[in-house]
């Protein structure tokens, strides 16, 4: 597990919570990042990254979406766990809008499951991001356009 210290993982559980904050209830981004700092307790978050993230679902959400149907095809959206699937659009963001190395960002999802999932969410959502991944590599998927210019 990561350590508490570590602002860019603390920067990703806030953006977690953040994001399922806002797209499970009416509350606005900010209230929901206020919010998940307190129920969190979490003084030394990287928040820009937070606010990346947060952003960068919230953007793309329809596209993240779109893949994770593709790599998930026995499990409807509707159907995946609540925090599975958020665990997988801020993963999903962070792999094909972001900078940071793939094989990071699936681990750091992994340790994101296995905080806040069941004992299944690790291996799912390493599942689904290890067959994004391994499609993108072999260029069976290609990124989508705007992610050509961003990169």
């Amino acid at each position: 597990m990561k350590s508490k210290s570590d602002p860019r993982h603390n920067a990703r559980k806030l953006a977690l919570t953040s994001v399922f904050c806002w797209i499970f209830s009416e509350q606005d981004p900010q209230g929901c990042l206020d919010l998940s700092k307190d129920l969190l307790e979490v003084n030394n978050a990287d928040l820009e990254l937070t606010n990346k993230l947060s952003e960068g679902v919230r953007k793309h959400r329809k596209e993240i979406d779109e893949l994770i149907t593709k790599h998930a095809p026995e499990w409807p959206i509707d159907k995946i766990a609540k925090v599975d699937l958020v665990i997988l659009r801020v993963a999903i963001y962070e792999i094909v809008f972001g900078e940071l190395p793939k094989k990071i960002a699936i681990d750091e999802a992994v340790e994101l499951a296995k905080e806040f999932g069941n004992e299944t969410s690790s291996k799912f959502v390493n599942g689904v991001l290890g067959s994004l991944v391994e499609e993108f590599e072999e260029g069976k998927t290609e990124l989508p356009k705007e992610v050509e210019k961003v990169a």
